[in-house]
């Protein structure tokens, strides 16, 4: 499998897509060859904060290696809900900064290809050799293997409180569907959705994905921040969030993290859309659920 990288610099960086994709081999993928670091960082950018503790690149390390170490012994999906918090509240980003590819493409290739390799190589099928799918290192928000924490942490997050984001990443289906809409970015949707898990009113992958389709679908039709409005957002405590990365310690391994002092999701409305998502969640059609299968049975 990949090693850690043999040459890994002080700084974290920008690694842009085109110059990502020479790097991302057969040998790579299936987790045979180290990507080459010293010519990998030749090729980056640095960051547009670069000087300041946020671009250190140990932090970062220390904690992915951790994640690697803490959970050798398990799945290594199991390690999701604990890393994504962590590395939410390590790098402190902004989502401006969270939306720029590049840094995610070097965390991926130039900070962290063996946890990549670790965590999303896949078993192997109809006789093909086992490997990683390039878009875990190079890919969309909702697969790319940083990118997808870091996004679940921000959007599942309760203002400071990264309980939610736990609930959200220990499973899977969640974790892979909800980015994927745009729904998720209403926080009393998001929380609602959390909250349903929460009950274990959703609990198999299945029913996870049937509850989101119903969810994105009824947004058609019903606008949620009418019905079920957030609290006015104000950037400024994720400012002094972000501001604060200068003097905060490294985040607790066992405890989770804080997270920006922000208002949290107004509770009255997530009552309002738990309510609702549960009635929809009822008649959706769920593969393997004994009403579903009735229902299909009888306009057969």
């Amino acid at each position: 499998m990949t090693d850690k990288p043999n040459f890994l610099p002080e700084r974290l960086a920008l690694l842009a897509d085109l110059n990502a994709a020479q790097y991302l081999t057969e040998g790579l993928l299936s987790g045979k060859e180290d990507v080459p670091a010293i010519a990998l960082n030749k090729s980056t950018e640095p960051l547009p904060y670069d000087g300041g503790s946020r671009a250190e690149l140990d932090p970062v390390r220390a904690l992915v290696e951790d994640a690697m170490y803490q959970f050798r012994d398990d799945r290594p999906t199991a390690a999701d809900s604990w890393l994504a918090p962590r590395l939410h509240a390590t790098l402190r980003l902004t989502r401006r900064e969270a939306a720029d590819r590049r840094i995610w493409n070097y965390l991926a290739l130039g900070m962290a290809p063996d946890y990549v390799v670790w965590r999303h190589l896949a078993a192997k099928s109809e006789g093909a050799p086992p490997k990683v799918a390039a878009r875990r290192f190079r890919g969309p928000a909702y697969t790319q293997a940083f990118a997808r924490l870091w996004w679940a942490a921000e959007l599942f997050r309760d203002g400071p409180d990264y309980g939610p984001v736990v609930t959200v990443c220990s499973n899977q289906d969640m974790l892979n569907t909800a980015l994927r809409v745009d729904v998720i970015d209403h926080r009393p949707t998001a929380q609602a959705m959390v909250r349903l898990m929460e009950r274990g009113t959703v609990r198999t992958g299945r029913e996870v994905n049937a509850l989101v389709a119903a969810v994105n679908a009824s947004a058609a039709t019903l606008m949620y921040d009418v019905v079920a409005p957030d609290a006015e957002r104000d950037g400024r405590p994720v400012r002094e969030w972000i501001e604060a990365a200068e003097s905060a310690p490294a985040v607790p391994r066992r405890d989770l993290p804080v997270g920006p002092y922000e208002e949290r999701t107004p509770e009255r409305s997530v009552d309002v859309l738990v309510d609702h998502f549960a009635e929809l969640f009822a008649e959706a059609p769920v593969r393997g659920r004994a009403d579903a299968d009735e229902g299909a049975d009888t306009e057969a």
